[in-house]
């Protein structure tokens, strides 16, 4: 878990890899579940539809006898009970990515077209000060994942290794 941008499907398709789990991307499931974009689902039937089946999808899968790695979105924390099927769940191990937030900002800044809830700012300090109150906003739900793992400077590989250094 961790803000957009954090690098969730990047590490955890690499994590997969090594681990030799099945990678999934819950927006993704989500798309190919409900025949639906995303913002399609906001647009036609409202986040709070797209949010129940968000919370009904995540259980699904938690309660699995498979072996995932799931890319959260980056707001499944901070809806329903998801943050509690993922921290009381003996079967679900969390990492929250933890990217600074001018980490984040120049990470986004050039991807914002493909980023309907940033695609509106113009600048990189209007990047920034959006990011900044929307990481406060979330950091509660993030922290409470099993382990944190700060990203910045981090290769790809040092921040599998770490979060698999923490597996066993």
């Amino acid at each position: 878990m961790g803000y957009m941008g954090s690098g969730k499907s990047t590490i955890s398709k690499e994590l997969a890899t090594v681990l030799n789990f099945s990678f999934l991307d819950l927006d993704d499931y989500i798309i190919n579940k409900e025949s639906a974009s995303i913002s399609e689902l906001f647009k036609t039937k409202g986040e709070i539809y797209f949010r129940k089946k968000e919370t009904a999808y995540l259980k699904e899968l938690t309660s699995s006898k498979n072996n995932y790695v799931i890319a959260l979105g980056g707001g499944t924390p901070c809806y329903g009970n998801n943050i509690e099927l993922l921290v009381n769940n003996p079967n679900v191990v969390s990492f929250y990515l933890k990217l600074s937030i001018p980490s984040l900002a120049q990470r986004l800044f050039t991807e914002r077209e493909k980023r309907p809830l940033i695609s509106h700012l113009e600048t990189e300090a209007m990047l920034l000060e959006f990011i900044g109150k929307h990481v406060f906003e979330r950091v509660q739900y993030y922290t409470k994942a099993n382990h944190t793992i700060s990203t910045d400077n981090k290769s790809k590989q040092e921040v599998v290794e770490q979060i698999v250094m923490n597996l066993i």
